[in-house]
């Protein structure tokens, strides 16, 4: 009796995978058996009505899209077919646990993951599962090889909340394959969840660590001018330069900028980023490194305190830390360093000190780290 339950589960979840050959049609169905098609996560909305998804700071092995190379297109009720060719391996979108992972007579294998971030993805029409339920899956992980119907090799798929499907390109561009890097707000309504976007990706997109910007070509163009001000900010605003970049004692060169206000002031985060360092170094102190994006990394030492740690997703103009003088440092202030793909470069080359700003050029980023500007 339990199997039968199960099975009729089974196939009635096969209605969400109505891609390729023939269509299962809810008519078929008692009133009862439709309902037990939405299976609700537990603890899902148990402390509020709402939730977010924040995919802005998603690493790029955080997220793989079904099919990597696979073309998609929207099919019936809101569920993508992905085509590819004979043997390719479907991916888990993100990490969770396989919730479901069954053999249907006519719609192939089907395999149903329960995502930490709440979602549920489908994949149907596989032929061959490589997962069980119970299995904990990462992102990129193979879960299945493609299947299909007669000559034709595809991957149905779906995306669901509580039980309900969504708009799959909510979440994802289907001509580019990449994660739309947004918040989500969740909202459960009586019978259908509303999604919305909460915010918005930055209009400079491409400006996240978590992207590749080498991905397609070995030169890349960064326009300041195009930065908005909710996208970058001044490391130690009112402050003044007490020692430039450049040679120091002929023997010694200064490797950074020193900047200066007074003991214990606000330290910001030039640009969105993932902090990669936080603690004692060396001879800078209390030190800071953030990974940005076009291969930048920024870093700001002898704070008196950091108020970050490894791994935290940071804003631009987020307070990281207070000035101060731990390390090889003779007054309070922010020694600031940057890298483009590990080569050091005089700060100037983005900031004008002077008037706390960003340079009004475009930058021209090789992959290797060369560095040159134009205005």
């Amino acid at each position: 009796m339990r199997s039968n339950r199960f099975l009729r589960k089974v196939l009635l979840l096969a209605i969400l995978l109505v891609g390729g050959g023939g269509v299962l049609h809810a008519q078929e169905f008692t009133g009862a058996e439709q309902q037990s098609v939405s299976v609700e996560t537990p603890g899902l909305f148990d402390r509020s009505d709402a939730f977010r998804i924040d995919f802005r700071y998603l690493k790029n092995e955080e997220y793989s899209f079904p099919l990597p190379v696979g073309k998609a297109g929207m099919i019936t009720n809101g569920n993508l077919q992905i085509t590819t060719t004979k043997g390719d391996a479907v991916k888990a979108m993100f990490q969770g646990v396989v919730r479901l992972a069954y053999k249907h007579p006519i719609f192939g294998n089907i395999i149903v993951v329960r995502h930490n971030n709440g979602l549920e993805t489908v994949y149907g029409d596989n032929a061959e599962n490589r997962v069980q339920v119970g299995d904990k899956v990462k992102a990129g992980q193979t879960i299945a090889i493609v299947g299909g119907k007669d000559d034709r090799c595809f991957c149905t798929f779906a995306i669901m909340i509580n039980g309900r499907r969504i708009n799959p390109e909510t979440v994802i561009d289907l001509k580019s394959h990449r994660l739309r890097r947004q918040v989500l707000l969740c909202r459960k309504e009586t019978d259908r969840i509303d999604i919305s976007v909460e915010r918005e990706e930055k209009k400079a997109s491409s400006f996240s660590p978590y992207v590749d910007p080498f991905e397609n070509s070995d030169v890349i163009e960064w326009d300041l001018t195009e930065m908005e001000g909710d996208e970058w900010c001044y490391p130690l605003l009112g402050s003044k330069v007490i020692s430039p970049y450049g040679n120091r004692r002929r023997t010694h060169i200064h490797s950074g900028v020193d900047i200066k206000t007074h003991a214990n002031d606000d330290v910001h985060a030039a640009f969105d980023g993932e902090v990669i360092l936080s603690g004692p170094f060396s001879g800078y102190g209390n030190c800071i490194k953030i990974k940005h994006g076009n291969g930048l990394v920024t870093l700001y030492g002898h704070q008196s305190k950091n108020f970050v740690k490894v791994g935290d997703h940071v804003e631009a103009g987020q307070v990281i830390g207070l000035t101060g003088r731990t390390g090889r440092a003779t007054t309070e202030h922010v020694h600031f360093e940057i890298f483009f793909c590990g080569r050091r470069y005089n700060p100037n080359i983005l900031f004008d000190h002077a008037n706390h700003c960003l340079q009004q050029k475009t930058l021209i980023i090789r992959k290797n780290g060369s560095v040159t500007s134009k205005k």
